[in-house]
């Protein structure tokens, strides 16, 4: 029965977020009609993917009742230009959530990590900023954002009635992005957990002591079904394209799991596509909503918390105290960049 759950999981459970987010919205207009979460993504260039991740989100912030915004930027601007405008952004009051689309399309060298950082901490939905990764590290979670993959991977770890605590746990990669903050979540909620990665020997024997796999290699297939611990929760973050001519549109997508032979071994695995991919678009429009929540002064469960996810502890989050930390940070980022002049 969790094996049916999770293969179906991450469109289910990303549905039922969503709507618990738009019946949120709803309910707080009733008594604050102009509560209004704002989102804004800013792309540099024209990367035909981009495009596509971008629209994702736009269509999903619509489909809830957020304000989402896609301010598109040519490929000659210069860093100096994007800094201006992701200040622009953290300044509007109307603007609760930012993203900065990577990689970026430019011909001017830009210093991506260097940009991330200048966002606001508390409009930083993606997690990215040193700021909320130094917080998440500490367990700190009440006081910032997590990136939304690795969180979807929890709320889909929790809907297949897993609890971690005291489980062996094994994440497969170590990418800012996910594998990193995937291990800080997990071992906050109290799991014993081994990261592996591209140096890690042996990798099939550590997958063969977790009771919970979380991989994020991006590697197709790395992960051998054989490996799994029968009755493990398999959570494949992996998405690796090869063109296949009978396909639609002309592409497979792979995990980096070996999900035939894993699936009849698992006690429950997420399938690829349609796994984890709609929890990162649901829990970055949930980032956003908070935000808006904390901007109003709204604190406390609503709609979404209670009826959607009762158990979703790891999902708060005030995000408070970040005004002198962000200020200080945007003044060391210009001194950095005067440096490099």
């Amino acid at each position: 029965a969790v094996v049916s759950t999770l293969s179906t999981g991450g469109l289910a459970v990303a549905k039922k977020l969503r709507q618990g987010l738009k019946a949120d919205i709803l309910e707080i207009q009733k008594e604050i009609p102009d509560f209004q979460p704002g989102l804004t993504v800013v792309q540099v260039g024209d990367r035909p993917d981009s495009n596509v991740y971008i629209g994702a989100k736009v269509k999903a912030c619509e489909e809830i009742g957020i304000k989402g915004v896609h301010l598109k930027l040519p490929p000659t601007t210069t860093q100096e230009e994007l800094i201006e405008n992701i200040e622009r952004l953290n300044e509007d009051p109307s603007v609760h959530g930012i993203i900065l689309q990577v990689p970026l399309d430019c011909t001017t060298g830009i210093d991506e990590a260097l940009c991330t950082n200048v966002l606001s901490p508390k409009k930083d939905v993606d997690g990215l900023t040193d700021v909320n990764a130094g917080r998440l590290s500490r367990g700190d979670l009440k006081n910032c954002f997590t990136p939304c993959t690795p969180t979807g991977c929890m709320v889909l770890i929790e809907e297949a009635g897993v609890d971690v605590k005291g489980k062996n746990v094994c994440v497969v990669g170590r990418s800012k992005i996910v594998g990193a903050p995937m291990h800080d979540l997990l071992l906050w909620a109290h799991g014993t957990v081994t990261t592996c990665h591209s140096r890690t020997p042996d990798l099939g024997y550590h997958i063969r002591q977790a009771d919970v796999v979380v991989v994020a290699a991006g590697k197709k297939e790395l992960v051998k079904g054989e490996w799994i611990k029968p009755g493990a929760v398999v959570i494949d973050c992996g998405i690796n394209p090869e063109p296949d001519a009978t396909k639609k549109s002309g592409v497979k997508l792979w995990g980096d799991v070996e999900y035939p032979v894993a699936k009849q071994i698992a006690g429950a695995i997420t399938p690829v596509p349609g796994g984890v991919g709609p929890m990162t678009v649901a829990l970055l429009m949930r980032n956003t909503v908070t935000s808006a929540k904390r901007v109003h002064g709204i604190t406390g469960a609503r709609s979404y918390s209670t009826a959607a996810f009762p158990n979703a502890s790891h999902l708060g989050g005030t995000v408070r105290g970040f005004s002198t930390s962000a200020q200080l940070a945007r003044t060391g980022l210009r001194l950095l960049q005067m440096l490099k002049k």
